[in-house]
C-alpha cells in the first residue's frame, strides 16, 4: 500500500480537501522572466544532471518528466549520509536529506536556465520555508544541489534576478549548495503521479502542477 503523507490525507476526501485552506497552497502558475544568465544549448555537452528538492518528490518529479529534453526523473533524497536514506527514517526530519529529483537532461534541447525557471514557477513554492503546503518539516525544504560550478552561478543569479524583480510576495527562501550523493527513493516512490492519479493528495496538490506547466511552458510541454 502506498504511504499516506499525512494524518489528514489519512481520512481526507476531496470534499474536505476542497474545504481546507493550506498554508501557501498556490491556485495559479507565476509567470517568471527568462534567466538573464544560462548556459548555452550544446550538443557538445551532451546529458547533464540537475537535482532539485521542493516539497513531496512525487510532483517535482512528475513535472520534470513532462519536460521536452528531459531524458529520467527519478525521486531520491539528498543532504544526508547513505545510512539514512530511507522514506520512514528522512520522515523524521533529522536526517538532513530533502526529498528530491535527479533529473537527467540533453542540454541541447532544454538549458538549466529553462529548469530552473520550470522549478520555480510551477513545480514548487520557494516561499516556503521548510515545507510545502501540507507537508512540514526541513525534509521538504526548497533547495538546488548544484553538479557544477556552472549551476551554482547559474542558480544564485537566478534566484538575485527574481528577488530584485519582485515576482514573490515573500522572500525567496530556497537553498543553493552542491550535491554530495544522490540517493534514489524506494521503488514505490517512482513514478508516483503516473501510478495513483486518482489518490487525493496527488488530484489536489500536484495534478494542478502538470496543468500549470501546459499553461506556462507549451513549448517545453510533454505529454503522456
Amino acid at each position: 500500500m502506498a504511504p499516506i503523507r499525512s494524518s489528514l490525507f489519512a481520512i481526507g476526501t476531496l470534499a474536505l480537501l476542497a474545504a481546507c485552506n493550506f498554508a501557501g497552497a498556490r491556485s495559479k502558475p507565476v509567470q517568471l522572466p527568462d534567466p538573464k544568465l544560462d548556459a548555452p544549448r550544446s550538443a557538445a555537452a551532451g546529458d547533464q544532471v540537475a537535482v532539485f528538492a521542493g516539497g513531496c518528490f512525487w510532483g517535482v518529479e512528475a513535472v520534470f518528466e513532462h519536460v521536452k529534453g528531459v531524458k529520467d526523473a527519478v525521486s531520491g533524497y539528498a543532504g544526508g549520509s547513505a545510512l539514512t536514506a530511507r522514506y520512514p527514517i528522512v520522515g523524521s526530519g533529522r536526517t538532513g536529506h530533502a526529498e528530491s529529483v535527479r533529473v537527467v537532461y540533453d542540454s541541447a534541447r532544454v538549458s538549466y536556465g529553462q529548469l530552473l525557471k520550470v522549478y520555480f514557477s510551477v513545480a514548487h513554492d520557494p516561499t516556503q520555508l521548510n515545507r510545502q503546503s501540507p507537508d512540514v518539516g526541513p525534509q521538504y525544504r526548497s533547495e538546488i544541489f548544484t553538479t557544477s560550478a556552472s549551476q551554482k552561478k547559474i542558480a544564485d543569479a537566478y534566484i538575485a534576478q527574481l528577488t530584485a524583480a519582485r515576482v514573490f510576495a515573500k522572500p525567496i527562501a530556497t537553498r543553493v549548495g552542491p550535491l554530495q550523493k544522490f540517493y534514489p527513493a524506494e521503488a514505490y516512490h517512482q513514478d508516483y503521479l503516473r501510478m495513483h492519479p486518482d489518490e487525493p493528495y496527488i488530484v489536489y496538490n500536484d495534478a494542478p502542477k502538470l496543468v500549470h506547466l501546459k499553461q506556462l511552458f507549451p513549448a517545453l510541454y510533454r505529454g503522456g
